[in-house]
């Protein structure tokens, strides 16, 4: 009986699941965008790459980014206006909602690899991170090895889930992994000693640790749980005709070279309403993608 349960629970799943991605495919951006003059845009609360202020304005460097594709957009596809409808996403549900067509593209700090290419699709690259952990200064946390027999907070939906428990039965590290449902909660725990650290993409990291009210109490891990990854927009399988169309924009914002004073001004200067200056020099990762798309 227990085995017939879990098969029919297995077989309801691929259910919803093949309704939902039949559902998706018949989402055809580009004659939307036509037929309203609205890009729906998923953002975070991910300083720099999308966030709030305290008037509610949504800003940041994916959504800057983001402003300038529809822009291109509008003159690709000659359409006699293109407004931006902003919808607030968490890293749990955004390929649910991209999926139900309440957003059209995900402007904020995706990981692109190929667990998350499973469910959706990449826009070119605008950042590339490696994975670490912030733990309190005080503890001396600095590489995995230290982290051995301890727990470790994770943001569901986040790649970094997989990640962490790759590295924990890799190196044999007895982790307690602790998924919450955001990022500051996850980061929180690490605040309140209740978890020994929190793994995540660095730059979002050192962001929350400037964010901090002492910020001279963390540190982030010497050592890189992964290599570099590319981070990307964020679209719906199978709508290639408007994926080719953002990353036309992409191109030709990269190829126009002023992509670097609005890297400048997010990562090199005071984000707007935080107080806090990144100071993260272009990689030359980065660097080299922008010459090179």
């Amino acid at each position: 009986m227990q085995r017939m349960h879990a098969r029919w629970w297995v077989g309801l799943l691929m259910a919803v699941w093949a309704i939902s991605s039949a559902a998706a495919s018949e989402i055809d951006t580009l004659q939307r965008l036509s037929e309203t003059g609205t890009l729906r845009v998923g953002y975070g609360d991910t300083a720099p790459f999308s966030y709030q202020d305290e008037e509610g304005n949504v800003l940041g460097y994916s959504i800057e980014l983001c402003q300038r594709v529809a822009a291109q957009l509008q003159q690709q596809l000659n359409l006699p206006k293109l407004d931006i409808e902003y919808v607030f996403r968490t890293p749990g549900n955004r390929v649910q909602l991209l999926n139900s067509g309440e957003i059209d593209i995900e402007c904020n700090a995706s990981t692109n690899n190929a667990e998350r290419r499973r469910s959706a699709d990449f826009s070119l690259s605008h950042f590339f991170v490696s994975v670490r952990f912030v733990a309190l200064k005080e503890n001396q946390f600095f590489t995995l090895q230290d982290l051995a027999g301890r727990s470790v907070s994770v943001a569901r939906g986040t790649v970094n889930v997989g990640q962490i428990n790759q590295a924990n039965r890799e190196q044999q590290l007895n982790l307690s992994v602790v998924p919450v449902e955001t990022l500051q909660e996850a980061f929180d725990l690490v605040t309140e000693g209740r978890v020994a650290a929190f793994a995540m993409d660095d730059i979002l990291l050192s962001t929350m640790i400037a964010e901090s009210e002492d910020p001279s109490a963390y540190s982030l891990s010497e050592e890189a749980v992964t290599a570099e990854e590319p981070l990307g927009l964020l679209m719906r399988q199978g709508d290639q005709a408007f994926v080719e169309q953002v990353n036309q924009a992409l191109r030709e914002i990269y190829q126009r070279g002023d992509i670097l004073a609005l890297y400048e001004r997010w990562f090199l200067q005071p984000l707007p309403g935080k107080g806090i200056t990144l100071n993260v020099p272009i990689s030359e990762t980065l660097a080299q993608h922008f010459m090179n798309p």
